[in-house]
């Protein structure tokens, strides 16, 4: 059996072939370095935005350029609008539903639907029509501009 392995950077591609897997090791030890899980359906994890309209999502994790949030808006809607001036917003449906009302239009979002709300558009989030389930979403905080390659 063979393994492949590919690198690439700067639209560049190198392919290695190697008999043992990379990652195939004895031990790896680290202070500063380790895999770790967050489970977004924790119910522990709660932001501000669950149950109050002013509230906000949670930052979860930080790199340059990007943030990421969970947000679970169940019960009540946004009761002011938000322009984000530093980045675009990926948004992403983790489970239930989310409502974005726009000024470029509205949109409604299902369990594995996304969008991107571009840096300086006016916004705010609403739990779905009738929701008495919890909605989890993933929002993405991201300078640079966004673009899709799909």
């Amino acid at each position: 059996m063979s393994y492949t392995e590919k690198f690439t950077w700067g639209g560049k591609q190198l392919v290695i072939k190697r008999r043992i897997s990379p990652v195939d090791m004895v031990s790896a030890e680290s202070s500063h370095y380790k895999l770790e899980k967050i489970n977004v359906a924790d119910p522990n994890l709660r932001p501000s935005n669950y149950d109050k309209a002013e509230g906000t999502p949670l930052p979860v994790l930080q790199a340059d350029g990007v943030r990421i949030d969970v947000s679970k808006r169940t019960k009540e809607p946004m009761n002011f609008w938000h322009r984000n001036m530093d980045a675009d917003e990926v948004i992403f449906c983790f489970k239930g539903g989310i409502r974005w009302e726009t000024e470029l239009g509205n949109i409604s979002l299902g369990p594995g639907e996304m969008f991107v709300i571009p840096k300086g558009v006016a916004h705010r989030s609403l739990p779905p029509e009738n929701s008495e389930g919890e909605n989890i979403i993933i929002e993405l905080k991201i300078r640079g501009e966004v673009s899709k390659l799909i």
